[in-house]
């Protein structure tokens, strides 16, 4: 195992509903990812086609064999990129999904799980839910994959957390103002990284859009954090890459200081869920 590994999360914009025109940003940020000599990349949610698809995910949708995502694949090289696009699942049926791309191939696609259907989201009428949690290993780095709202279901980050990641990636569409009332997007998504990281000892590495789609704005803000929750790299206004060092050594260090994966007591855990899942039933 090596004891230590660069992570990169790209920062760009999209445009909405057109894969060729998204296509050469992604080619650029990979070279560059390459160029940082990182052996992660992970690009924001959707990252291929634009947020707000509506009537529109049948046109950009594409197989997770698409000879596009294979071409990602293969200017990846041994770099494990992380991209965003509209999975076509079956007749009328779609995901929001991120592919795992490596050496020419897909190594996993991960459905996103925690659609939104509320403020401005409409996932819930477009996509198809995710059933599965995702982790692929590169180079002795075992990653865990999210998608954005998968993060705001404390259950699924605690099931994924299980599987004992050495980081935590996730590609997010967080438009100001999306949600309603005084959420405020930017503080808090900073607030919910920093606090699993903390919690479980595990580094996230989050990437966002910088930019305007129609009327919403995209406030960037890509980032890695490490075990302890503290930024090791953040991005500027604008496109790019930024990348990071994860000490393995530190991740250890954090996990016994703080031994939440040992404590988890899943068993207990899942006799309560149980009790729940009976009550709920009865009513």
């Amino acid at each position: 195992m090596s004891p230590r590994h660069r992570v990169a999360v790209a920062q760009m914009n999209c445009e909405l509903g057109d894969v060729e025109a998204n296509l050469p940003v992604h080619r650029e940020l990979i070279g560059e990812a390459r160029s940082q000599q990182a052996e992660v990349l992970v690009f924001p949610e959707l990252s291929l086609t634009g947020y707000d698809l509506g009537a529109r995910v049948p046109e950009v949708a594409m197989a997770a064999d698409d000879p596009r995502l294979l071409g990602l694949a293969r200017d990846a090289g041994e770099m494990l990129a992380l991209v965003g696009f509209v999975e076509r699942i079956g007749l009328g049926e779609f995901a929001n999904a991120v592919a795992c791309l490596q050496n020419g191939e897909v190594l996993a696609v991960h459905r996103k799980v925690n659609l939104c259907t509320y403020g401005g989201h409409e996932e819930g009428k477009v996509f198809s839910k995710g059933q599965r949690l995702t982790q692929v290993t590169t180079r002795g780095l075992a990653c865990g994959v999210t998608i954005c709202a998968d993060l705001w279901n404390p259950g699924l980050v605690h099931a994924a957390m299980l599987e004992r990641p050495d980081v935590l990636l996730t590609s997010i569409n967080s438009a100001s103002g999306i949600v309603d009332g005084d959420f405020d997007d930017q503080a808090n998504w900073l607030t919910c990284l920093r606090f699993y990281a903390m919690m479980y000892g595990t580094p996230l590495a989050m990437a966002h859009r910088f930019g305007a789609e129609g009327e919403a704005w995209f406030w960037g803000g890509s980032c890695i954090v490490d075990a302890r929750g503290q930024i090791l790299a953040r991005a500027d206004d604008g496109v790019g890459v930024v990348s990071a060092v994860l000490e393995m050594a530190d991740i250890e260090a954090a996990r016994f200081a703080m031994p939440t994966h040992r404590d988890a007591d899943t068993p207990l855990v899942a006799a309560l869920m149980k009790q729940r899942l009976k009550r709920d039933l009865t009513l």
